[in-house]
């Protein structure tokens, strides 16, 4: 079974239908609310082990919903839009949380929230509102390298055995995350200007 993309349909085409309440929205929202219980955990309860389990489940939803969206045929228009949401806030907030718990240095926020400021000001721009972009390959591969280094990171803080692999395995998937979300931050950032431009031409042409 493939990791991206699994569930599709090779012999026709995906189309993004008008729904609202379909099951891979809904587990959309669960991650949603897994950020809040996440940050109590951490901050409030300093439960790492809860906390691990809480960004397993959560980063699971992320591959989960996609495949039954693209199985069952429930892609929308409005998941295309809230997933990469979802995701993006999830790992913000996370990374806050933990560079608050010492867990992280603040670069590491940093490195997350410049990209993903310049595109949003970006967007703002142009269109006022999302980009409405297709989420692509290198941003799915950062997003998956990302969910799995975090909880990593997290266990490497409990007092269990093997502390230093988990802490080595951790900053290997962040840091390769880390390349690819600049990366992806990069051909975003082009690709929203490619489509605002175009949507200009297409206004003047009209006009």
């Amino acid at each position: 079974m493939r990791l991206i993309g699994a569930g599709s349909h090779p012999d026709r085409p995906q189309v993004d239908h008008d729904l609202i309440f379909t099951v891979p929205n809904i587990l959309t929202v669960l991650r949603f609310m897994g950020v809040p219980l996440f940050v109590w955990l951490v901050l409030s309860e300093q439960e790492y082990g809860f906390a691990v389990l809480v960004l397993v489940i959560m980063g699971s939803t992320d591959w989960v919903d996609g495949y039954i969206a693209r199985r069952f045929d429930q892609t929308s228009k409005l998941g295309r839009i809230l997933d990469p949401m979802a995701d993006r806030a999830a790992l913000l907030a996370v990374a806050f949380t933990l560079a608050i718990a010492g867990v992280v240095q603040w670069w590491y926020l940093a490195a997350l929230l410049v990209p993903d400021a310049v595109l949003a000001i970006a967007s703002l721009i142009y269109f006022r509102s999302h980009p409405d972009l297709p989420v692509s390959i290198i941003g799915k591969i950062r997003t998956g390298l990302l969910l799995i280094g975090t909880p990593l990171l997290v266990l490497s803080k409990l007092p269990v055995a093997f502390t230093d692999v988990y802490f080595v395995a951790a900053w290997t998937f962040l840091g390769l995350g880390l390349v690819g979300h600049w990366v992806a931050a990069y051909n975003y950032f082009w690709a929203i200007l490619r489509k605002g431009k175009e949507l200009k031409t297409d206004d003047g042409g009209r006009g």
